[in-house]
This record gives C-alpha cells, sequence and structure tokens, in this order.
C-alpha cells in the first residue's frame, strides 16, 4: 500500500515541500530555491526529500503560475467575442479607481486590446427569450479572423448568456471547427449570473490563464509519472479546495490565489487542533503578509476578488487581505520626514543588507538582525547573515536621519511593520463585525513568528499560535483539503414570490452538474458532500450575502431571519420591514480526500538545555540575556518563560519577556501574555 503524501508549496524564494507518512503521521520537510520554471524546483525538492514517487498516494500543488502570469501579463494572445456593441465592458469597468484622489493614476490597460474584441449579431432577453438569432455568417467570418491572427485563447461574453447559453454555445461550435486546439471560455459556464463586467472580466482571465496553466499542469503532471507517480496530479485553488488536471482546463482562472489560499487552510487546521475555532491567519514571508480570518470553524468567503485592480475574478475564494510587508521590506523616509516600512522590497536578490549582496537600504530583517531576534543563520544555513552589514544599514538608513540610538532606530523599523500588519488585521476583523480579542492568532511564514506576539498585543488578541513549521504551513495546507467544485445560477426574485417546488428543482439541477463533475474525477458517491447557500439581499440592494439553505429547502422564513442577522452584523444594521430578494442560488460540491492527520507526542518531564544565549532587545525592556532553543529540543508539555528566542530550519519564534510559552501535544508553540 502506498503510503506517502507530498504537498509542495512555490514561493517567490523557496520551494517548501511537506512529507507525510500516512501510517506515523511523520511530517518531514525541505526547502529549495525556486527556479525560473517552477516545476524545476519541485522536483529538486522531491530529489533533497529522497521522496520514492512509487510510493505516494497523493501529490498536491499551490502554484503561483497562473497568479504570476497576470501580475507579468505574460499571457498568450487572446480575444473575446461580444454582442454588437458591448465589446468595451471589460475597459468601461464600473469606472472606479483604487485611489479615488490620484487623478494620475490609471488604471491597467484590459487584457484583451480592443482590435482582439470582436462582436457579432445576437440578443437574448433578460428572461432568456431569443430576440435576434445568432447571425451565424458573422460568427464563422470572426472564426476566421481570429485564427488568421493566431490567437491561443478565446472568451465568448454573450449579453445575458447567463439565462441562455444557446448563443455562446453555438458561437463555440463555430470556433471549435475552425479552431479546433484554441482554448475557449464560456461567460455562461464560467460564472453565469448578472452584472457582465464582472462576468466578462472573470471569462476574459479564464480564457487567458488557461494555455499557461493547462501546459504547466500537463509537463508537471506528465514528469511526475515518468518519475512513476500514478494518481491525478492536485491543484490547490482559491476556493480551498483541490482540483484536478482536468477541471484546470475549464476553470483555469480558479488558481489565481492558490499560494495564499493553503496558508488559510493550514492556520485554521492548526488553530482548531489548539482548541480555537476563531483564528486569524498572518502568514508573513519575505515580500508580503497575507491576513485571514476563520469564525466559527469556517474561512471566511469572499467573491470580491482581484489579482489587478479594476479586474475583477468571480470565482468563490478564501478572503485574504495581502500588504507589502515581510522579511524584505524596506524601511525609507517619505517627503514629510515619516519613517515607512514597505511595500518597496529588496526581495531575494540582492534581499536585506545583512545578506551581502549589494543592497544597504535597512529592511525588518536587518532590524531583526540587529535587535538581536535574528541569529546568523537561516534555512538550515543555506543563508548567512552578515550582522555588521545590517547595523550599517540601520545606522545609515535610519539611526543617523531619525537621530535615534542604532536599537532604537532597529525597534522603530519593526514597530512601524507592526503597525502596518495590526491594521490589515483590523480590516479583515473589526471592520467586519468580529472583535480580535475572540479570535486566537496563528502566526507563520519565514518571518511570522517574529513580530506575532507584538501584533497580538496591539490587538488585544490573547493567544499566538506557532505551528511546528511556520515556514512551510503552506505546503501543510495542500495536504488538508478535499476536491472543490462551486456552482452557481442566477434566481432572481423577490423572497415572497419564490416558488418553493421551482427553487429546490433549481438546486436539483445544480447537484446533477456537480455529481457529474465529482464522479468524472474519481470521486465516489459516499464521498460527496454539497452544500447549498441562496445569495439574498434587501430589495433595491446591489450587494449581498450568502445564507446557507437546506436539503431541500422548504420554507424561506428561517432564512430571511438569518440574513437579517448576518446583515447586522456585517453592515451594523437589518431593515425588518424591508422586503428581501433572493439573487443566485449556489451550490459547493466537495470530494472528500482522505485527511492527513498530525500525530500527537505525549508531554515528558525533559526540560532542555538552550543552545546558546544572546543579547535581544526588546520595546520597554531594552537588552535582555537571552536563552536560544533549538525547536526540535522542546517536547510536548513544556513550559517556558520570556524572553526566549527558539530557532528552526524555517523560521524563528521570539517569546518576549512577561509572557509564556506552552508545547501543546501536536508541538504547537501557544504563547499567552
Amino acid at each position: 500500500m502506498k503510503s506517502t503524501r507530498v504537498a509542495v508549496d512555490v514561493g517567490g524564494t523557496f520551494t517548501d515541500i511537506c512529507v507525510m507518512d500516512e501510517h506515523t503521521g511523520r511530517i518531514s520537510i525541505e526547502k529549495t530555491s525556486s527556479t525560473v520554471d517552477p516545476i524545476d524546483g519541485i522536483l529538486n525538492a522531491v530529489d533533497k526529500s529522497k521522496v520514492d514517487l512509487n510510493q505516494v498516494s497523493l501529490f498536491s500543488h499551490g502554484t503561483t503560475v497562473a497568479t504570476n502570469a497576470l501580475i507579468t501579463r505574460r499571457l498568450p494572445r487572446t480575444a473575446m467575442i461580444c454582442t454588437e456593441g458591448f465589446r468595451d465592458v471589460i475597459e468601461i469597468r464600473r469606472a472606479n479607481k483604487e485611489d479615488l484622489w490620484d487623478i494620475y493614476k490609471d488604471v491597467a490597460p484590459p487584457h484583451v486590446k480592443r482590435r482582439d474584441r470582436l462582436c457579432v449579431t445576437e440578443r437574448i432577453d433578460a428572461q432568456g427569450n431569443v430576440v435576434t438569432a445568432l447571425n451565424v455568417e458573422e460568427a464563422k467570418q470572426v472564426a476566421r479572423t481570429l485564427r488568421r491572427r493566431e490567437v491561443k485563447a478565446v472568451a465568448i461574453c454573450f449579453m445575458n448568456s447567463y439565462m441562455n447559453p444557446q448563443h455562446e454555445q453555438q458561437m463555440r461550435d463555430i470556433l471549435r471547427a475552425e479552431m479546433p486546439e484554441v482554448a475557449i471560455s464560456l461567460s455562461s459556464e464560467v460564472m453565469p449570473e448578472i452584472f457582465e463586467h464582472e462576468r466578462f472580466s472573470t471569462t476574459v482571465i479564464n480564457a487567458a490563464c488557461s494555455p499557461v496553466v493547462v501546459d504547466y499542469t500537463k509537463r508537471l503532471g506528465q514528469e511526475l509519472k515518468r518519475r512513476g507517480y500514478e494518481s491525478d496530479l492536485l491543484l490547490l485553488h482559491s476556493g480551498g479546495g483541490v482540483m484536478t488536471t482536468e477541471a484546470v482546463e475549464h476553470f483555469s482562472a480558479r488558481l489565481a490565489g492558490s499560494g495564499i489560499a493553503a496558508g488559510a487552510i493550514a492556520s485554521r487546521h492548526i488553530a482548531m487542533l489548539c482548541g480555537f475555532r476563531n483564528s486569524i491567519g498572518l502568514d508573513m514571508g519575505g515580500t508580503s503578509t497575507d491576513v485571514s480570518l476563520a469564525y466559527d470553524g469556517q474561512s471566511r468567503i469572499t467573491n470580491d476578488w482581484f489579482i489587478e485592480f479594476g479586474y475583477p475574478i468571480r470565482f468563490s475564494s478564501i478572503e485574504v487581505l495581502t500588504i507589502g510587508a515581510g522579511g524584505g521590506s524596506l524601511a525609507w523616509q517619505d517627503e514629510a520626514g515619516s519613517l515607512r516600512n514597505g511595500p518597496q522590497s529588496a526581495g531575494a536578490n540582492p534581499g536585506p543588507a545583512c545578506y551581502g549582496n549589494g543592497n544597504m537600504q535597512p529592511t525588518n530583517t536587518d532590524a531583526n538582525v540587529v535587535l538581536g531576534r535574528l541569529g546568523t543563520r537561516l534555512a538550515g544555513g543555506q543563508v548567512t547573515l552578515n550582522a555588521e552589514l545590517a547595523h550599517e544599514a540601520v545606522r545609515q538608513g535610519v539611526a543617523e536621519p531619525f537621530k535615534l540610538e542604532l536599537h532604537d532606530a532597529a525597534q522603530a523599523i519593526v514597530d512601524v511593520a507592526n503597525a502596518n500588519m495590526a491594521d490589515a488585521v483590523r480590516l479583515l476583523s473589526i471592520s467586519r463585525g468580529y472583535d480580535p480579542r475572540d479570535f486566537a492568532l496563528v502566526s507563520f511564514g519565514g518571518a511570522g513568528a517574529l513580530h506575532g506576539v507584538a501584533i497580538a498585543q496591539e490587538l488585544s488578541i490573547p493567544a499566538v499560535i506557532v505551528p511546528p513549521n511556520p515556514g512551510v504551513a503552506s505546503a501543510l495546507g495542500c495536504l488538508l483539503v478535499n476536491i472543490q467544485h462551486d456552482f452557481a445560477e442566477s434566481y432572481i426574485k423577490q423572497a415572497s414570490d419564490v416558488d418553493i417546488a421551482e427553487l429546490e428543482a433549481a438546486f436539483q439541477r445544480l447537484e446533477a452538474e456537480a455529481i457529474s463533475h465529482l464522479s468524472h474525477e474519481g470521486v465516489q458517491e459516499q464521498d460527496m458532500v454539497l452544500e447549498r447557500t441562496i445569495d439574498m439581499m434587501y430589495q433595491g440592494q446591489w450587494r449581498s450575502l450568502a445564507i446557507p439553505a437546506p436539503r431541500p429547502v422548504q420554507t424561506l422564513d428561517s432564512l430571511i431571519d438569518i440574513f437579517h442577522q448576518e446583515h447586522e452584523r456585517e453592515y451594523n444594521y437589518r431593515r425588518m420591514d424591508a422586503p428581501v430578494s433572493v439573487f443566485r442560488l449556489n451550490l459547493k460540491a466537495v470530494g472528500l480526500v482522505a485527511q492527513a492527520e498530525l500525530p500527537r507526542h505525549e508531554p515528558t518531564r525533559v526540560i532542555p538545555n538552550p543552545v546558546s544565549h544572546r543579547e535581544v532587545w526588546f520595546s520597554k525592556f531594552g537588552a535582555c540575556h537571552t536563552p536560544v532553543y533549538e525547536r526540535t529540543d522542546l517536547p510536548a508539555g513544556l513550559q517556558l518563560q520570556g524572553p526566549a528566542v527558539i530557532e528552526q530550519l524555517d523560521s524563528t519564534v521570539v517569546v518576549p519577556p512577561q509572557c509564556h510559552a506552552d508545547i501543546d501535544e501536536y508541538l504547537n508553540i501557544i504563547i499567552r501574555f
């Protein structure tokens, strides 16, 4: 029996691999440098971890390929076919700006140039009735034009096709006859809902990503198969589930945001193991910090997200807020003379000043070296830090311009970074109606455990959890997911006018489609879980809330009551006298994958000796003679009193003075103050 599971997460600096023995639950990790072609980095990680792919039962992967392609605009030539008169919908957008008051900053151009947005005559009305039949001759001419232009992907986006997909399907068949190899996305399949800009934008991004992602996943799957892996390659998507390579061909844009979703999944799971159903994930890496939130054991989900502002991707996604705060974030002085931190970053190359690659502008990593919180070796010795260069960068960049003592300057750099991250946590918690005091903070990523306690103290969060392998938690998240697809159907009616039998029939259509997809991917019926929600809103609004619905739906009264409660929590008011409308029916289809179980450890009476001591500076306490422990030496049941520094392959944990840390049975460090 195959007994090994492998998960790989590719980051900008390192590729992380997490290998689990299903029999013992033992997890081993490795980190390798990321490569230009991510597949090379993945295979290097497999080789370094000495994994026998013949013995691997599950290989899951969080990828940044789609995200990077969208950020860098390295996309194949993509065309768009629209209803006559609607070719400019994706350029007009919502006519809003990311920074409302910056009149000089323009939104990025659409992913499809205007000359490649072609039109045909057709029209379907808002009830799904054919008003004007598709002009077949025009459609054939468009197909011939796109063939001559050698486009690689086509998005078909007709008005009101979400109510009747007939014309989009006809156009697809005409294209297939002319261009059998081209990647085609239909808006009626990708995102069958009202609001044409969001639907068109999602379909265009899906089409543009398809050739890139399909080529990547096929090459990786073939290489793994050549080395002995026999099962499906599973790819984590933004909604918190995994897809097979077959599903990727139809929903490529779901892989945008793949890696950050893995971290959110891992943080929620780890918090649940520690007994916290409410948790906030703080994933701080080298360039950015990702903040996520789980309430009552469930990750917060959003349909309102994007890689580039102005071009929404309306697939359901775990809500993650990303800011430019990481180990490599640069400290700098603005025009008003204030100290700032990020979003500019030294990246992996040249990296922080202490890397010795020529950068002399101070970073968070340099500040932590000056404060003694970081030692001089990272990633198990793969990276050596030069403390003298860190001191010089902080002195020249902050201490002298602001007339501060060296350690005060380093602390100021860290304080500004912590304030930025605390603000991000506030945006995802307090502004959504959640009280941080009811949550635990899960700090992970290469730098998260250095800053977690300070952020928790700022927000009165009572506990900070640092997982056993914080630097590879995103890879661990890839082991903790199921196959998942999301289906939706527009259903726009006032709640009082809803025919329950009609609504139930619509849900059953979605379920039949979902079961077909899961069966095609080899999921057995007993492993299928179908979860319904209904999007509701006050009549006249355009923002809706997803309300869980039973199987079968027998009445909407109880759901309307829940909607009023959720609306008050989300927006701080309810309107009991206002009519409620139904907007959309949603179905989450889950194919259960045998879950990874982390090993438990019996408490011992062993009290390890520190491997060394060093001076560490803390705000309000000054320099403290601090013991340094090796993480692998800390047994379950151990209690440590701060100050303490705990070093390991993928991260460094700081326990400040007047804090105490407990090691639980899963070897998580739980810090309280």
